[in-house]
Protein backbone atom coordinates (compact mmCIF):
# COMPACT_ATOMS: atom_id res chain seq x y z
CA UNK A 1 0.00 0.00 0.00
CA UNK A 2 1.43 3.12 -1.31
CA UNK A 3 2.18 6.08 1.27
CA UNK A 4 1.73 9.72 0.17
CA UNK A 5 4.24 12.69 1.84
CA UNK A 6 1.75 13.91 4.26
CA UNK A 7 1.03 10.42 5.72
CA UNK A 8 4.51 9.98 6.35
CA UNK A 9 4.96 12.91 7.58
CA UNK A 10 2.79 12.59 10.11
CA UNK A 11 4.16 9.04 10.63
CA UNK A 12 7.43 10.75 11.25
CA UNK A 13 6.44 13.11 13.57
CA UNK A 14 5.16 10.33 15.76
CA UNK A 15 7.75 8.37 15.63
CA UNK A 16 9.98 11.34 16.57
CA UNK A 17 7.62 12.62 19.85
CA UNK A 18 7.32 8.48 21.00
CA UNK A 19 11.46 9.06 21.02
CA UNK A 20 11.62 12.11 22.90
CA UNK A 21 8.42 10.75 25.40
CA UNK A 22 10.89 7.35 25.42
CA UNK A 23 13.99 9.47 26.06
CA UNK A 24 12.47 11.57 29.15
CA UNK A 25 11.96 8.02 30.43
CA UNK A 26 15.47 6.53 29.70
CA UNK A 27 17.27 9.78 31.10
CA UNK A 28 15.50 9.43 34.57
CA UNK A 29 15.88 6.30 34.87
CA UNK A 30 19.78 6.41 34.48
CA UNK A 31 19.60 9.67 36.32
CA UNK A 32 21.24 11.78 33.70
CA UNK A 33 18.91 14.50 34.78
CA UNK A 34 21.11 17.54 32.99
CA UNK A 35 20.24 16.43 29.62
CA UNK A 36 16.47 16.81 29.95
CA UNK A 37 16.89 20.28 29.24
CA UNK A 38 18.45 19.74 25.93
CA UNK A 39 17.40 16.89 24.94
CA UNK A 40 13.47 16.74 25.97
CA UNK A 41 12.23 20.30 27.47
CA UNK A 42 11.88 23.08 25.33
CA UNK A 43 13.66 25.76 27.76
CA UNK A 44 10.28 27.47 28.53
CA UNK A 45 8.79 24.44 29.69
CA UNK A 46 6.88 23.94 32.74
CA UNK A 47 6.38 20.65 34.16
CA UNK A 48 4.33 19.47 37.02
CA UNK A 49 4.08 16.86 39.45
CA UNK A 50 1.62 17.92 41.91
CA UNK A 51 -0.63 15.10 41.06
CA UNK A 52 2.13 12.84 42.98
CA UNK A 53 2.55 12.92 46.31
CA UNK A 54 4.94 15.86 47.86
CA UNK A 55 5.36 16.77 43.95
CA UNK A 56 6.38 20.18 42.46
CA UNK A 57 5.32 22.68 39.45
CA UNK A 58 7.73 24.81 38.06
CA UNK A 59 10.99 25.06 35.41
CA UNK A 60 12.85 22.50 34.29
CA UNK A 61 15.61 23.64 36.29
CA UNK A 62 13.16 23.51 39.66
CA UNK A 63 12.49 20.28 38.27
CA UNK A 64 15.66 18.99 38.12
CA UNK A 65 17.33 19.83 40.75
CA UNK A 66 14.37 18.28 42.70
CA UNK A 67 14.26 15.15 40.42
CA UNK A 68 18.17 15.06 41.52
CA UNK A 69 17.11 15.14 45.23
CA UNK A 70 14.44 12.51 45.43
CA UNK A 71 15.42 9.46 43.24
CA UNK A 72 18.88 9.92 44.48
CA UNK A 73 18.05 7.19 47.29
CA UNK A 74 16.47 4.61 44.64
CA UNK A 75 18.92 2.18 43.33
CA UNK A 76 16.63 1.09 40.80
CA UNK A 77 14.34 3.28 38.21
CA UNK A 78 12.08 1.90 35.15
CA UNK A 79 9.91 3.25 33.52
CA UNK A 80 7.67 1.75 31.16
CA UNK A 81 5.15 3.52 28.38
CA UNK A 82 2.25 2.57 26.73
CA UNK A 83 -0.37 3.62 25.03
CA UNK A 84 0.72 6.78 23.29
CA UNK A 85 -2.34 9.27 22.23
CA UNK A 86 -0.64 11.49 20.01
CA UNK A 87 -2.11 14.56 17.72
CA UNK A 88 0.19 16.51 16.19
CA UNK A 89 -1.05 19.60 14.55
CA UNK A 90 1.51 21.57 12.52
CA UNK A 91 4.67 22.66 14.72
CA UNK A 92 2.07 21.65 17.92
CA UNK A 93 1.24 18.63 19.08
CA UNK A 94 -0.62 16.80 22.34
CA UNK A 95 0.44 13.56 23.64
CA UNK A 96 -0.81 11.25 26.36
CA UNK A 97 0.93 8.00 27.64
CA UNK A 98 0.31 6.09 30.33
CA UNK A 99 3.38 4.38 32.65
CA UNK A 100 4.13 1.45 34.87
CA UNK A 101 7.24 2.52 36.70
CA UNK A 102 9.12 -0.12 39.51
CA UNK A 103 11.35 1.90 42.00
CA UNK A 104 13.84 0.01 44.15
CA UNK A 105 15.01 1.03 47.41
CA UNK A 106 17.88 -0.54 48.58
CA UNK A 107 17.77 -2.59 51.97
CA UNK A 108 20.43 -3.21 54.62
CA UNK A 109 20.97 -6.85 53.76
CA UNK A 110 21.91 -5.54 50.01
CA UNK A 111 18.83 -6.26 47.91
CA UNK A 112 16.08 -4.19 46.77
CA UNK A 113 12.62 -3.13 48.08
CA UNK A 114 10.59 -2.40 44.96
CA UNK A 115 7.26 -0.43 45.03
CA UNK A 116 5.26 0.73 41.96
CA UNK A 117 3.36 3.52 40.81
CA UNK A 118 1.80 4.49 37.21
CA UNK A 119 -0.53 6.73 35.38
CA UNK A 120 0.04 9.31 33.03
CA UNK A 121 1.78 12.27 30.86
CA UNK A 122 0.25 14.98 29.43
CA UNK A 123 1.77 16.83 27.16
CA UNK A 124 2.34 19.32 24.77
CA UNK A 125 4.94 19.53 22.40
CA UNK A 126 6.54 21.85 19.80
CA UNK A 127 8.26 21.33 17.08
CA UNK A 128 12.36 22.74 17.65
CA UNK A 129 15.21 23.14 15.35
CA UNK A 130 16.44 20.28 17.20
CA UNK A 131 13.11 18.11 16.89
CA UNK A 132 9.98 18.06 18.92
CA UNK A 133 10.54 18.95 22.62
CA UNK A 134 7.92 18.92 25.66
CA UNK A 135 6.66 22.49 26.34
CA UNK A 136 4.04 21.20 29.63
CA UNK A 137 3.65 18.05 31.17
CA UNK A 138 1.45 17.08 33.84
CA UNK A 139 2.61 13.27 35.27
CA UNK A 140 -0.46 12.55 36.76
CA UNK A 141 0.14 9.30 39.16
CA UNK A 142 -2.81 7.26 39.22
CA UNK A 143 -1.64 4.72 41.79
CA UNK A 144 1.18 3.67 44.32
CA UNK A 145 1.42 0.40 45.64
CA UNK A 146 4.08 -1.02 47.94
CA UNK A 147 5.11 2.38 49.11
CA UNK A 148 7.68 2.46 51.67
CA UNK A 149 7.14 4.04 54.80
CA UNK A 150 9.95 6.46 54.34
CA UNK A 151 9.83 7.54 50.76
CA UNK A 152 12.53 9.81 49.39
Amino acid sequence: MPYDERTLARLMDRLAIEEVLVRYSTLIDSKQFDRLAGEVFTADAIVDYTRAPGGIAGTVAEVTAWLSKVLAPFKVLQHMLGNFDIVVDGDTARSTCYFHNPMGLGTPDGGVSVFWCGGRYTDELVRTPQGWRIRHRIDDVLYMQGLPSAPA
